[in-house]
């Protein structure tokens, strides 16, 4: 049995298709580093954080102290929260930067 050999055109596409896939492999998992100044929390924003985290976590519960925890367990807390006082993907956002902006 003769192989056949391939047809240019078919090799170039072969080879098309793996520079994709290896592009697209190594920048998916590459880490992506942030920008400077691309995503600056204003004190505007910090304090839209600390009204929606006054009026809207305290109608439930006490206030926990921002600083009775670190960042990372602020991460699961929030996580946690948020659906149960219905905060939109901003709000949960603002709530957050605003309690790991307290410093102890």
């Amino acid at each position: 049995m003769k192989l056949k050999k391939p047809k240019p055109t078919n090799l170039r596409f072969l080879f098309l298709i793996g520079a994709i896939a290896a592009v697209a492999f190594t920048s998916s998992c590459t880490p992506k580093t942030a920008v400077a100044g691309t995503n600056m929390i204003t004190a505007e924003h910090l304090a839209q954080g600390k009204v929606i985290f006054d009026n809207t976590c305290g109608k439930c519960h006490d206030l926990p102290n921002p600083t009775d925890h670190n960042a990372q367990d602020w991460v699961g807390i929030m996580n946690a929260m948020a659906p149960q006082a219905k905060l939109n993907e901003k709000q949960h956002e603002m709530v957050y930067n605003y309690i790991v902006s307290v410093k102890k």
